[in-house]
């Protein structure tokens, strides 16, 4: 079988492909036209892919070889799934190896926007130490403050208890179904999106992304949010709408941002929200630690070897294929 990989993961997975019997491409260079991205993908029987590649009805019936496709991400939202299901293709996901690397740096975002960190370093880089002022740029303290987690997944899980044990915060979160495990284990109680929003100090994004809340958080949410609140964003960019966003750090109806995705993304470089003193962005590093990138090679390519075999992927963001 034949497996087009295109970019490069950590070893680890190409030798447990190659290990496996499999014939692996490897791409070493990221400057593919979209001709020469198809003519790869069209000589697979399988994909491992790194990055945002969209995979809809053209993908598919342009690459007819391809059976299976493993994702090096959790995320799924740019896999049109409906047409994946008709064609018969699983869709692999690299869930849970990145949850800890990714609430860790939603942890770093809160503090660093709380404390207005990357703007009093960017201040020291440029030489403007400036004298002692007991009112210039202050900060905030999150001690006994109500964290919002909009999506309590794995993910969410790991941010809430980081919150609950390190500053003792409340724990108020929103999803499609209650998690009893967040309830028991860290207090958290449910509420609806509306309360969420209102009650939130911190209210931080953990959902997976789907088309229908494009630009959910709006101009008409963070009004409603409370004035020093601190809005923090790790899942995906289009959740928030850059130009509310901003607007609404201006206007100060809510205090701060911390932001490892945006929209657009990237962030154009003379976006004016970077000049904000209470907001932190990152080039989406969520998953960036050597233990999370070795886990998501091995659990891609485990996907792709158990499809090899005839088998279920082990991690399988569209189970219901096997049911078709």
């Amino acid at each position: 079988m034949k497996v087009f990989i295109n970019k490069r993961i950590p070893e680890i997975g190409i030798k447990m492909l190659e290990d496996a019997g499999l014939e692996v491409t490897l791409l070493t260079h990221n400057n593919l036209s979209p001709e020469e991205w198809l003519k790869y993908c069209q000589d697979a029987d399988a994909i491992l892919n790194v990055g945002h590649n969209k995979f809809d009805r053209d993908f598919f019936e342009q690459c007819p070889n391809v059976k299976a496709i493993a994702l090096y991400s959790v995320g799924f939202d740019h896999v049109d799934i409906k047409e994946a299901n008709l064609k018969n293709i699983p869709i692999g996901n690299t869930p849970d190896v990145l949850s800890r690397a990714t609430s860790d740096v939603a942890f770093l975002l809160m503090q660093s926007v709380a404390r207005r960190a990357s703007f009093n370093f960017q201040k020291i880089k440029e030489g403007n130490w400036g004298d002692f002022d007991p009112l210039h740029a202050l900060g905030q303290e999150l001690y006994g403050k109500t964290l919002g987690v909009f999506g309590l997944g794995r993910i969410g899980f790991e941010m809430a208890e980081k919150c609950k044990k390190a500053f003792d915060m409340k724990i108020i979160y929103h999803n499609r179904h209650h998690n009893d495990e967040a309830e028991k284990e860290l207090n958290a109680t449910y509420v609806s999106f509306d309360e969420l929003i209102a009650q939130a100090d911190v209210l931080s994004i953990h959902a997976n992304f789907v088309p229908d809340q494009k630009d959910l958080f709006n101009a008409s949410v963070f009004e409603k949010m409370k004035p020093d609140s601190i809005f923090i964003n790790t899942a995906r960019g289009g959740f928030h709408n850059q130009k509310d966003l901003y607007e609404a750090l201006v206007s100060k109806h809510i205090w701060g941002a911390g932001l490892d995705v945006t929209n657009p993304e990237p962030i154009f470089k003379d976006d004016p929200i970077l000049e904000l003193s209470s907001v932190c962005v990152l080039p989406h590093i969520g998953s960036a630690t050597i233990e999370a990138r070795n886990g998501m090679a091995k659990v891609a390519a485990e996907n792709i070897i158990a499809f090899s075999k005839g088998e279920k992927m082990p991690n399988c963001a569209n189970p219901e294929v096997y049911k078709i």
